[in-house]
């Protein structure tokens, strides 16, 4: 089998990896990488687009989807095969991206064709596709998120995609037992040798009370997130200790994609952990329908969370400060220093997010020059695997070789390429890098 890199290589965004066969190209994810003032896409020709046999995909976040329907715009005319939840999170996010982009290729034909060419594979089930066997495995990073391991029969493949080992207050950890695979791709973002997150106790215990200041304070907090995965995690979060009185009532906003992939969630929950399933069905509660929260639907009601004096808590896209309802709050509310950002997910260099994180009192920010007055602080609730999670990975695997580190900041993956290079042949490839296993 070989190996090319379209994107992920030395970044994190694009996520893009093809394999091929003398017989069989199939592409692994399909993402954009998007910032602030610019969007890249994967560096894949239209050719090799046209000559693809199936594209897999690992889970629904813009860097790792979002480029599927240019693939079809470019020729392409094959399946998109995922979970169940994916397919239906990319609908989600292909929306969102086609509002916010509004790219020219992309027709409703191009739109109405991608979703007629969705396969759903579940989890552990061998699919064949001509000289290949393909199986998912859950990831533990997002709902229906997988690791792809690719099989030609000479040698296997395992990518992770994005992935995390423990369980989350809606998922349970990866799923990587008795897996042979030969050679890892696998993600670095939290690669860096101080990339250590808290115990679940103790973020809870920090961010719990820092939230309780604020609002005790007559402030607002405001924390962005993805709208898939981070969003849903950070909701359950509150949820769960607003109702046991350790955060005071009030109202818990809701803004952007977040509430429609709630729905996703409760329409899937099987692929949620056992504790979530049975809390639903067990009891009269639903955390996906808490009466904690306030979906915010309108523009009018955006306005009366910035001007009402009442504090609350305000969850919104984007995770990165790329776009979304959250610049409209960060504009009107950052000039008050009563009122508290907290950074939940990874923030990518060159964004408003990791400027802020860095701890800038002054950003350029979507077109006006803001003064950041509101305190900033950052409270790790990473879908990603840790630097600790990241050196079990290959542990787990039996019969591995060979390591690809890819899907993170140079440092961070040179870091962990130090860790791992003594015992497997391990190494850092670059975009349009190709290699032979």
């Amino acid at each position: 089998m070989k190996i090319t890199f379209f994107g992920a290589a030395g970044e994190v965004g694009r996520s893009c990896i093809m394999i091929s066969t003398e017989n069989t190209n199939i592409l692994l994810d399909a993402g954009l990488k998007v910032l602030e003032e610019s969007m890249d896409f994967p560096l894949i020709n239209n050719e090799q687009i046209a000559n693809l046999d199936g594209v897999f995909l690992t889970h629904a976040h813009v860097d790792h989807c979002s480029f599927v329907p240019h693939l079809f715009a470019r020729g392409y005319q094959g399946k998109i095969y995922a979970t169940k939840p994916t397919l239906e999170l990319l609908n989600i996010q292909i929306a969102d991206y086609m509002r916010l982009s509004k790219p020219k290729e992309i027709t409703k034909e191009i739109l109405t064709k991608m979703q007629k060419n969705y396969q759903i594979i579940e989890y552990r089930r061998t699919f064949r596709l001509r000289d290949l066997n393909i199986q998912f495995f859950n990831a533990g990073h997002i709902i229906g998120s997988a690791a792809i391991k690719v099989n030609d029969k000479k040698s296997s493949i395992l990518y992770t995609g994005d992935i995390h080992l423990t369980k989350t207050k809606l998922l349970d950890g990866a799923d990587l037992q008795n897996i042979n695979a030969d050679t890892l791709i696998t993600e670095s973002t939290y690669g860096g040798a101080n990339d250590i997150f808290p115990s679940e106790k103790e973020l809870a215990s920090k961010m719990t009370k820092s939230i309780k200041d604020t609002l005790l304070s007559g402030g607002k907090v405001i924390i962005p997130s993805f709208g898939v995965g981070r969003g849903q995690e950070v909701l359950l979060f509150l949820d769960d200790f607003m109702n046991s009185g350790v955060l005071p009532k009030v109202p818990i906003y809701v803004d952007g994609m977040i509430s429609k992939v709630l729905r996703i969630h409760r329409h899937n929950v099987i692929y949620c952990k056992k504790e979530i399933q049975s809390k639903i069905l067990m009891s009269d509660y639903d955390p996906f329908k808490s009466n904690n929260f306030i979906i915010v639907d309108k523009k009018s009601l955006r306005k009366k969370i910035i001007e009402e004096k009442q504090c609350s808590i305000i969850v919104t896209t984007s995770g990165m400060l790329t776009g979304g309802p959250v610049v409209g709050y960060l504009k009107n509310l950052a000039k008050d220093n009563i009122n508290k950002l907290i950074l939940v997910g990874f923030q990518p260099e060159g964004s408003a997010g990791r400027d802020l994180q860095d701890g800038a009192k002054e950003i350029d920010f979507h077109g006006s020059h803001l003064q950041i007055n509101l305190s900033v602080e950052v409270h790790h609730m990473s879908a990603h695997a840790d630097r600790k999670q990241l050196e079990q990975i290959p542990q787990k695997l039996q019969g591995l070789k060979s390591i690809f580190l890819i899907h993170g900041e140079p440092n961070k993956i040179e870091s962990l390429y130090n860790t791992f290079k003594n015992k497997y042949t391990t190494i850092i490839p670059k975009i349009l890098d190709n290699y032979d296993i």
